[in-house]
């Protein structure tokens, strides 16, 4: 089932996700640091992560509404797609609430509840991350329906036509 939502022949939402992945991944890793070492630098950098990732989660989100309101009902495929978008929400959740409760303290230190929040963040995202994977590689959402190792470039405009098909 190809994307609905695409940019230069690659669907979007999967291309947008890896900032919001990364942003809110690297705010724990510069907690982490903070709290080992008290850096108030990492302690700003994560908050102003928090924030940005927040951002870029909510625009990806926008795409991956859209093609999950293509994935036809009734299937696993969009069962699995309910649980990988409210999972993303909660996650985008967890982080504001994480992002709310630093917003006071000096650079933006995380607390312990802040810290704790954005951790199982982190880890709701990967869960989330594994299900955005079956969704792609194990029920081939947002792929080319001709998809195949010899096909041509997505900016070339020449569909993916499956070898079996070609003349």
């Amino acid at each position: 089932m190809e994307s609905r939502a695409k940019f230069l022949g690659h669907p979007i939402h999967p291309v947008l996700i890896v900032f919001p992945l990364g942003l809110l991944a690297a705010a724990v890793v510069f907690d982490i640091i903070h709290l080992i070492g008290g850096s108030l630098m990492a302690a700003a950098a994560a908050y102003y992560n928090i924030a940005a990732g927040i951002l870029g989660g909510l625009l990806a989100a926008v795409f991956g509404l859209r093609d999950w309101v293509a994935i036809p009902g009734e299937t696993r495929a969009k069962r699995v797609g309910m649980w990988h978008g409210l999972g993303n929400v909660v996650v985008l959740l967890l982080f504001a609430a994480s992002w709310w409760l630093r917003r006071g303290a000096p650079d933006h230190a995380p607390g312990g509840l802040a810290f704790i929040l954005a951790l199982a963040g982190v880890g709701l995202a990967l869960v989330t991350g594994w299900l955005g994977g079956e969704l792609v590689y194990r029920l081939r959402v947002a792929v080319d329906d001709g998809a195949q190792l010899d096909a041509p470039s997505s900016l070339s405009g020449e569909p993916a036509i499956p070898p079996t098909d070609r003349s």
